[in-house]
């Protein structure tokens, strides 16, 4: 029978555990604190900063947020963060993307101090990954790789599938399976018999942001299925979240799969949660 992967579930328990942690850090005299800055007003970005901040407050994490009008400029924005890495007080920032055309994502991500780059995302973040250093993890991957954990005795020898290549999810999906001794292969738009190279996956994460693609004739029986994917599509004129994978077809041949909703997402913000105590672990050393 295929398990169904409890996102939700786990990532409550690992917020029960870091808020343990957060108050022996406070009777340390360290006050965990991320400051959230959005721009704009997109619904999607409204909703889930609101869901941070709420396990912000799950966990006993000080959440600042700041919001801006989408006509701030880039400069300003980046005064913002200076004047945020130079606050001791704060451990962790977190820019919500995505922002106005006319702010560069990279100039913005590029000016967060490592130290409080709390969503794994800045040069330095992603250099240390590749080469197996200590350094933050994007959320998602990190989430994603807790839950294979928790269904697979061991993923060394596996061979994992990753169909997707951005920054934010595939590539360092890919380091951190190649940590754990899996033999990975990345596919993407451009990837020729994309079935075929999907069906020989022991570990098949999506990442793509296609509603749906991965079907069930693409999946080899017995692998586990990490469906990154969320996807708002209209059914019977009312909206509905769809993963990338068309699990209808899947759930049958898996061993394991995430649903969506209920997978991977709660993951994403439980590791913000995650990885802002360690950065005040280290900043308070």
């Amino acid at each position: 029978m295929t398990k169904l992967i409890n996102g939700k579930e786990f990532a409550d328990k690992l917020c029960d555990k870091l808020a343990s942690e957060v108050l022996s850090l406070h009777s340390q005299g360290v006050e965990p604190c991320i400051a959230v800055i959005l721009v704009g007003d997109d619904p999607a970005s409204h909703v889930y900063v609101k869901n941070k901040i709420r396990r912000c407050e799950q966990v006993h994490i000080r959440s600042l947020e700041f919001r801006f009008e989408d006509t701030i400029s880039e400069q300003a924005l980046l005064e913002k963060i200076e004047d945020l890495n130079g606050d001791s007080k704060v451990h962790g920032i977190l820019v919500q993307l995505p922002l106005p055309e006319h702010i560069n994502d990279s100039a913005i991500i590029a000016a967060i101090s490592p130290a409080k780059d709390v969503d794994g995302f800045h040069k330095e973040s992603a250099g240390a990954l590749m080469l197996g250093q200590d350094g933050f993890v994007p959320c998602t991957p990190l989430g994603s790789l807790m839950l294979l954990g928790d269904v697979l005795p061991t993923l060394s020898g596996l061979h994992a599938v990753i169909v997707g290549r951005s920054n934010i999810v595939g590539k360092p999906m890919a380091s951190l399976l190649l940590a754990k001794n899996c033999t990975v292969t990345i596919a993407h738009s451009r990837t020729q018999n994309l079935p075929d190279v999907c069906k020989q996956a022991d570990i098949l994460v999506a990442a793509v942001g296609k509603p749906e693609l991965i079907r069930g004739g693409w999946v080899k029986p017995g692998a586990v299925v990490i469906d990154v994917g969320i996807n708002r599509v209209m059914v019977n004129d009312a909206p509905k979240l769809k993963g990338d994978v068309c699990f209808d077809e899947v759930k049958d041949i898996a061993s394991a799969i995430t649903p969506v909703p209920g997978g991977v997402g709660p993951m994403t913000i439980a590791c913000l949660m995650y990885n802002t105590v360690e950065a005040a672990r280290k900043q308070a050393g």
